[in-house]
């Protein structure tokens, strides 16, 4: 909002200097000189041939003769060798304070198109137990699609639960070998077998082959369907029920085996297109680009046996989603380690022109390691499941204090939420990151119960006054005032940012700024005795401000505020 008005004035002044062309403000990266700057006078050197500093100083000439200066500026000056630096003015600051303050979404831009997302993840396989890794995909993919409907668009979200892979095959191989019934496949036994099963079939080829020729006939309807579907849904429950607790939601519960009826349509779609030939008894897509820096292996799309992979069901899945929605954008958040495997499938359906203008993205994300650096674990050397984890961060932040064990189960979830959400979204989505219990557990630091507690310490004075910020006056009354305010201006730029990126670590990092801002202004101004009333009613509607952007900004990133910490 700022940063566009700064532009908007910008560019008219240069305007009447000659200069027709649009001029970019963004914030400085050295507020001890300035607030905003443009270092646009550059662009306009090469293309008038003039000095920088003939132009600059022409343009800063012209916006000191405003007549309405003051309402936006308090100093603006060219600053050699090109930057034309700016520090606005309390009038325009507490004016745009007052827009944000009214308008819906503090004045975000509405998109000029709306555009249709669909948002892949999640994706756990079938009967696996759900661990710590599978948390990452589930909260940054529910982050990201909180992000863009905020932004104004479309989204469907789909789990594109693993169904009917080789792992699924060796579940049922174990049913069979301990002839169990349908009514003894409980969510127990699975979480006993998959792992069994899956480190007998690395060291037994005949086995691992019957597993193959099991989900073989799963996948071709012949045979173990019920075993399959008893498994599907004893799993699923168990997975809805965990999503739940971590306040991830999704439109759609498909599975890569409804992908299985579009599969034929791909086939014969890409053997019209030539694309499809045989290497080695199986069919395959090959996918080496002129230039290519490294060799990318073709992709299989049907075995030599006849069977499905995961690349085909992929694409299968492409083409549902292409017939439902039509999107602008399909969009998959998982582990960084299948990036080779994206990259194959959006390199057929580019080859193909399966997906039109569709743009297809992978959205990578590290793991969650422990303190020694390594994939996180538990005493014992295994990796936690959720529910385990769970316990484990509500045992600790109850131990942190004596009066937390006097706090209601559901304000002790949205403060486990908080901090296992906190800890994982304020880093780049990209990026391993280490998970302290301990550390993000605290009160104290960039910690999500130091963002609940902010908040709530904040809501308590606000509860105590009646306020209006249309009744804001144009005073700012010291730096930690003018900082606090400042820093409420950057809302725009980091939520842009975030969507921009798909990167949630944008909005944590604002949301934390403006707690410490918050605190130092809280601790360096008192407001509790009070006999200003001006003064009064701008402060607290400041804070207020403050505290309804960062609610907001909390649901994008699936925190939910306790009555009480």
């Amino acid at each position: 909002m700022i940063l566009d008005r700064l532009s908007e004035i910008l560019s008219d002044v240069a305007k009447k200097c000659g200069y027709n062309e649009t001029l970019k403000v963004i914030k400085s990266n050295r507020p001890d000189l300035c607030d905003y700057q443009s270092d646009e006078v550059f662009k306009l050197t090469k293309i008038y041939h003039k000095s920088p500093s003939i132009i600059g100083n022409e343009i800063v000439t012209e916006l000191n003769k405003l007549p309405n200066f003051e309402d936006y500026f308090k100093n603006i000056e060219f600053c050699a060798p090109g930057f034309i630096n700016i520090i606005v003015s309390d009038k325009f600051i507490n004016d745009t304070l007052k827009l944000m303050a009214t308008k819906p979404k503090f004045g975000l831009q509405t998109p000029n198109k709306i555009e249709t997302f669909v948002i892949d993840y999640g994706g756990p396989n079938i009967a696996k137990p759900l661990h710590v890794g599978h948390m990452r995909p589930a909260i940054v993919g529910e982050s990201i699609k909180r992000i863009i409907d905020y932004m104004g668009h479309k989204t469907i979200s789909d789990v594109h639960l693993g169904d009917i892979g080789l792992p699924i095959g060796e579940v049922i191989y174990k049913i069979l070998e301990d002839k169990k019934s349908i009514d003894e496949i409980t969510l127990d036994y699975l979480n006993k077998v998959y792992p069994m099963m899956s480190a007998l079939v690395k060291e037994n080829e005949d086995i691992k082959n019957e597993c193959a020729s099991i989900i073989k006939d799963v996948q071709e309807k012949k045979n173990y369907l019920d075993y399959w579907k008893v498994i599907c849904d004893v799993s699923s429950k168990d997975i809805k029920r965990l999503y739940k607790y971590l306040d991830v939601s999704f439109d759609y519960w498909l599975s890569e085996s409804d992908a299985y009826e579009y599969i034929p349509k791909v086939k014969e779609y890409l053997e019209k297109k030539n694309l499809l030939v045989e290497s080695n008894g199986a069919k395959v897509v090959f996918v080496n680009e002129p230039g290519d820096k490294i060799e990318y292996p073709p992709l299989i799309f049907e075995k030599s046996n006849g069977a499905y992979l995961y690349e085909s069901s992929d694409l299968g899945t492409i083409w549902q989603r292409m017939e439902d929605f039509n999107p602008d954008y399909i969009l998959y958040v998982t582990d960084q380690r299948q990036a080779m495997h994206f990259e194959q499938v959006f390199r057929v359906c580019k080859k193909s022109g399966m997906t039109k203008d569709t743009k297809l993205i992978h959205l990578p994300h590290g793991t969650i390691n422990g303190l020694d650096g390594k994939p996180y674990k538990t005493r014992s050397g295994e990796t936690p499941k959720l529910d385990d984890l769970f316990s484990d961060v509500k045992d600790i932040f109850i131990s942190k204090k004596e009066s937390n064990k006097d706090m209601s189960e559901e304000d002790i979830k949205k403060i486990v939420n908080s901090i296992l959400k906190f800890a994982d979204l304020q880093n780049s989505r990209d990026k391993d990151y280490i998970f302290d219990i301990n550390k993000f557990s605290d009160t104290q630091g960039k910690t999500g119960p130091y963002i609940l507690y902010t908040y709530l310490r904040m809501n308590k004075i606000i509860s105590k006054y009646e306020i209006n910020i249309n009744n804001l006056s144009n005073k700012i009354y010291n730096n930690y005032d003018r900082d606090l305010r400042m820093g409420i201006l950057d809302f725009e730029s980091y939520i842009n940012l975030s969507f921009k990126e798909f990167k949630p670590n944008y909005i944590a990092d604002y949301i934390y700024n403006l707690c410490v801002l918050m605190n130092s202004f809280y601790q360096n101004n008192h407001i509790a005795n009070l006999t200003d009333l001006e003064k009064l009613n701008d402060w607290v509607s400041i804070i207020k401000l403050c505290n309804d952007i960062i609610k907001d900004m909390l649901n994008l990133l699936i925190i939910d505020i306790p009555k009480e910490m």
